[in-house]
């Protein structure tokens, strides 16, 4: 069925969550604990769409980043073109990895400020930062030793394989940043400061697509391309440090 096929797929797997999802909660016998039970509160409805607003527009800015990496990419040929997407292909793994250990990080940060003991807020990240690495450490060895087979995975074109090479190797360092960045940008929003969260992402994009403007003007290199993600998430992790460290020395329960 080609792209139409993978499509397809994708579709009957978000329905076989959703049936796992529905016949765990409706298996329940507390159906008030899962909000089963009709009831409507405006102030609620509002609370929430305060905060999850910011993280919507969060996400849209994100993607809209790769948008704009991609059709930089464009302009040096389809071969640099083919070889980003194959990097882009495997850098999901390790973004899987990230992503995880961040959005648990929003969780357990909400949690331990909910229960009084936001001291323990950076000892938490710290924990989640070096967990990331050890898991994530050896599986970047083995990409950076077997790189020309796992790029084979997605072309048998010597050419191409060449060209992946060294931005590749780009991609998996910037692993070393950019779990920091994500736990930290994400332990603010376990604080419910989504907005600062979405500033802190428009601010970092203006810079990313200054720095890649730049480069565009300089190189012709892929691999020099590829080092606008490191920009990316350290000024994302950056941020979100400063201000966590200027929230919790203050009043652990007060906004900076």
């Amino acid at each position: 069925m080609g792209i139409a096929g993978a499509a397809a797929a994708s579709s009957f797997a978000e329905l076989c969550s959703l049936a796992v999802l529905a016949i765990h909660v409706l298996r329940t016998t507390d159906k008030g604990f899962y909000g089963m039970r009709p009831c409507f509160d405006k102030d609620i409805l509002r609370d929430v769409c305060r905060v999850s607003v910011w993280s919507m527009f969060h996400q849209f800015i994100g993607v809209a980043s790769w948008m704009a990496f991609f059709v930089a990419v464009e302009h040096l040929g389809e071969t640099e073109l083919a070889a980003t997407n194959i990097i882009r292909s495997v850098s999901t793994l390790f973004f899987v990895i990230v992503n995880s250990f961040a959005a648990t990080t929003g969780s357990l940060v909400s949690n331990l400020i909910g229960a009084g003991e936001s001291k323990n807020v950076f000892p938490l990240c710290g924990k989640i930062i070096r967990l990331g690495y050890a898991i994530g450490f050896p599986l970047i060895a083995l990409a950076l030793i077997f790189h020309d087979d796992v790029i084979g995975i997605y072309t048998e074109n010597e050419t191409l394989v060449q060209a992946a090479g060294l931005p590749f190797a780009v991609m998996l360092m910037n692993y070393v940043f950019a779990m920091p960045g994500y736990v930290y940008m994400n332990a603010v929003t376990g604080t419910g400061a989504t907005r600062m969260t979405f500033i802190f992402q428009m601010t970092t994009i203006v810079a990313y697509q200054m720095y890649l403007w730049s480069i565009s003007g300089l190189s012709d290199s892929l691999a020099a391309y590829w080092t606008t993600e490191y920009l990316y998430v350290i000024l994302l992790g950056l941020q979100s440090l400063i201000w966590l460290k200027c929230r919790f020395r203050k009043n652990p329960l007060a906004n900076c």
